[in-house]
């Protein structure tokens, strides 16, 4: 989409003592075609049961979608598949898929989930649907809702489920729920108050007040997914001595005029970029309690961090898409490299002499292989576009 990048996130808290969420929210970049589908769909009740059904509407919806159906012939086609509740009258399951395609056109269908918001130049528009009636069931009348719009830099487009609008329930502030008109109101203080959040950080708002009105005992599965579009943030990590030491002039040049964030992976890359740059290096004194050792600092880069052991370990977090990580060092880490769309890897190929130890494994090749495994994390998982670069 030329100039913009496409960023997805979701956020999501269980319905008490459930152990599995009954909402399932999946995501796809198909890279040859510029294309992003995002899925939202909301099983009927709640435990595994409500979760297999989601999933099951998810997967579909991602599937059909990928393998250009349209988005009302997908909608049509997973409306025929759910089976209804016979005592309730209601489908298995509900959902809400966004298909944004290279020609920046956004198609948005929705099923039974509460309406998306959508946010333009700092206002909540909400666009005309065409509404079409199905009778998919015999004894129930289905209404699919579908809407087609350009998008536009800096468009937002946030989906959830009635676990975000029917929070606080019963309570004296929303004896009716939360509601789409005050969630709007609060998406709008949020973008005022934060500006340029990422996705995550507004689906994990959002989630987390409709969560403080159920009083912290989630009634119902709440789950929230954004869609951002907007010029993308870019990230460079490097890690690891260039192969050559007639290349440490290089790699310092690279960090220099690289145009965005920056972070710096190993302690003998760190002390070549300073000895380059002429630039002092801090190291931060140990703190206790701590998984990785401390980072460092430098005028010019954003985060110094210990290399393998770090890197290794951040990894595993990233692929079990661990929400809570206590380590300092470790969350800060994943707060640069998730609020960023573009991530540069420049890594460097020379055998650090600082691990020579034959008891110890190939550290070049562990070092290769971390960054591999975090580079398809982000791409597969989170949606990022990643390169690396070996010198």
């Amino acid at each position: 989409m030329n100039n913009k990048f496409i960023e997805v996130d979701h956020y999501q808290k269980y319905k008490r003592k459930q152990v599995v969420s009954g909402d399932s929210f999946l995501s796809k970049k198909i890279k040859e075609q510029d294309r992003v589908i995002s899925v939202l769909s909301d099983g009927l009740g709640s435990g595994i049961k409500a979760s297999v059904l989601s999933i099951l509407t998810s997967t579909m919806g991602l599937n059909y979608s990928s393998n250009d159906f349209d988005i009302e012939k997908t909608a049509r086609k997973i409306m025929k598949t759910l089976p209804v509740c016979e005592k309730r009258k209601i489908s298995y399951s509900t959902f809400s898929i966004v298909d944004i395609n290279q020609e920046e056109e956004i198609n948005i269908a929705e099923y039974d989930n509460p309406n998306f918001i959508l946010v333009r130049n700092g206002k909540v528009i909400n666009p005309e649907p065409e509404e079409i009636e199905l009778n998919s069931h015999e004894y129930k009348q289905d209404i699919l809702k579908l809407y087609n719009f350009k998008a536009q830099l800096g468009d937002r487009i946030i989906l959830f489920t009635d676990g975000v609008t029917q929070s606080g329930m019963g309570t004296d502030r929303f004896p009716l729920g939360w509601g789409k008109e005050e969630v709007e109101d609060y998406v709008y203080e949020q973008i005022e108050e934060k500006g340029n959040s990422s996705a995550r950080e507004l689906a994990r708002a959002i989630v987390s007040k409709a969560y403080e009105f159920d009083h912290y005992e989630a009634k119902d599965d709440i789950t929230c997914g954004v869609i951002n579009i907007r010029k993308p943030r870019k990230l460079l990590i490097a890690s690891g001595p260039p192969l050559d030491k007639d290349k440490d002039p290089e790699l310092a040049r690279i960090v220099e005029d690289y145009q965005g964030k920056k972070i710096i992976c190993g302690g003998t890359t760190a002390k070549i970029i300073s000895r380059e740059l002429d630039r002092e290096l801090q190291v931060e004194i140990d703190k206790n309690g701590q998984e990785v050792p401390p980072h460092a600092q430098m005028e010019g880069i954003d985060m110094i961090t210990e290399g393998i052991l770090t890197l290794g370990k951040f990894s595993q977090r990233l692929k079990n898409r661990e929400n809570t990580i206590r380590d300092e060092v470790l969350k800060e880490l994943k707060e640069k490299l998730l609020n960023s769309d573009i991530i540069h890897f420049v890594v460097g190929t020379r055998i650090n002499e600082a691990h020579q130890d034959p008891n110890i494994p190939d550290e070049l090749g562990i070092r290769r292989n971390v960054i591999k495994e975090i580079a398809a994390t982000l791409e597969e998982e989170y949606l990022k576009e990643t390169k690396i670069e070996y010198i």
